[in-house]
């Protein structure tokens, strides 16, 4: 523990806590965009320690909780097929379809198994080379290498009996449908680490100067985020735009170089569904001409269903920052990890599993309560 001990240190949280309270003289709105991020935040009682001139809300960075009821529905429809082994990572098993989860489809008999890695996948394609298997490829840029890797692997070995089910989004284009809704309310970003660590700050640029908003990145440890709110807000009081990098011991600008050059040798950028928020434009991957062979929506032809949310679920506006969990009526009650009505209750990095584990549903200022924000201008 003694390389994590130095950023969760109390007095030094109390020190940057203490800066920012001599910073701020205006409130301000700033978004973290990871739900790893949205857990350390709640976790750690971070919404406490600052002033509450600052307002942190939480954005769309869970890309288990973004992956849209259709996609859920055919990965369903696919690991139910008697040929099929269907692997996906552990968060994904329990998260809500149309009308049942991946568990629930193991439960009647399915071959579904969870797997720690796109190569775990790939290792039983060689093993059974009888049985198609697929693998459920959900993540934002942090998982796009390996699982590029793993059908780059595929190719290269002429394995046929592997494909995966394509449901990468991208974070710069969820940050710019944020920005220009007419209801959005955000005057800086904390961005996510471990993406950066693959992409780099420079495709954060364009985006600070073009809507005017600091953007910094960050870690995920208690300290990272303070340091983060402390550099943000500073932007912010001077009048400065800028990408600043907090998380200097993981990122560097221009990324991991060779991995962005295997997701673009294998993936191509392209619209994507975000559930609970609809589309947008260029914010996913899909695998290139070359590589289709190994996509499971076409290997499987699976039809494509329009299915309706939740009526109760708010999951959408609490992904847009524009509603707190606690603020569902069915938060807690009838929507619970048990029975989740939307994804971020069974997520690992759902905010609404944070709010519930934490038990921040008890004592949250209510939105009318929050401070004002300026505008952005």
């Amino acid at each position: 523990m003694k390389f994590l001990d130095e950023y969760r240190d109390s007095a030094a949280a109390t020190q940057l806590a203490h800066s920012i309270r001599k910073t701020v003289h205006r409130p301000w709105t700033l978004m973290e965009v990871c739900g790893g991020q949205t857990h350390t935040i709640v976790k750690s009682g971070l919404m406490d320690l600052i002033p509450s001139e600052v307002t942190l809300v939480h954005g769309p960075g869970c890309p288990v909780c973004v992956t849209p009821l259709e996609l859920i529905d055919k990965a369903m429809a696919i690991a139910a097929r008697p040929e099929t082994i269907f692997c996906s990572f552990g968060d994904m098993l329990r998260v809500p379809g149309s009308a049942k989860s991946l568990l629930e489809v193991k439960a009647q008999g399915a071959d579904v198994r969870m797997v720690y890695s796109p190569l775990d996948a790939l290792k039983l394609a060689r093993a059974h080379p009888s049985r198609e298997v697929v693998f459920f490829a959900v993540g934002f840029e942090t998982t796009a290498p390996a699982n590029a890797m793993a059908v780059w692997q595929a190719e290269r070995e002429g394995i046929r009996n592997f494909s995966i089910l394509v449901a990468h989004v991208l974070v710069p284009p969820a940050m710019e449908a944020i920005l220009s809704s007419a209801n959005c309310r955000i005057q800086g970003f904390l961005a996510a680490g471990h993406v950066c660590t693959v992409m780099g700050w420079e495709e954060y640029e364009p985006i600070s100067r073009r809507w005017h908003v600091p953007i910094v990145v960050t870690g995920f440890e208690p300290l990272d985020l303070l340091e983060g709110v402390q550099m943000a807000v500073a932007q912010l009081e001077e009048g400065r735009a800028e990408v600043e990098n907090q998380y200097r011991r993981a990122v560097k600008r221009e990324g991991n170089r060779p991995a962005q050059q295997r997701i673009a040798e294998v993936f191509e950028i392209a619209p994507r569904q975000w559930r609970g928020i609809g589309e947008i434009p260029a914010s996913g991957l899909r695998l290139r001409e070359r590589y289709r062979a190994f996509d499971a929506e076409q290997r499987f032809a699976v039809g494509v269903t329009t299915v309706e949310e939740s009526s109760e679920c708010i999951a959408g506006l609490v992904l847009q920052g524009l509603k707190k969990p606690f603020e569902c009526p069915a938060f807690g009650t009838r929507c619970t990890p048990e029975t989740p009505l939307g994804a971020p209750m069974v997520s690992s990095e759902g905010a609404c599993a944070a709010y519930y584990l934490y038990g921040r549903h008890k004592h949250e200022r209510s939105e009318s309560e929050l401070p004002r924000a300026a505008s952005r201008g």
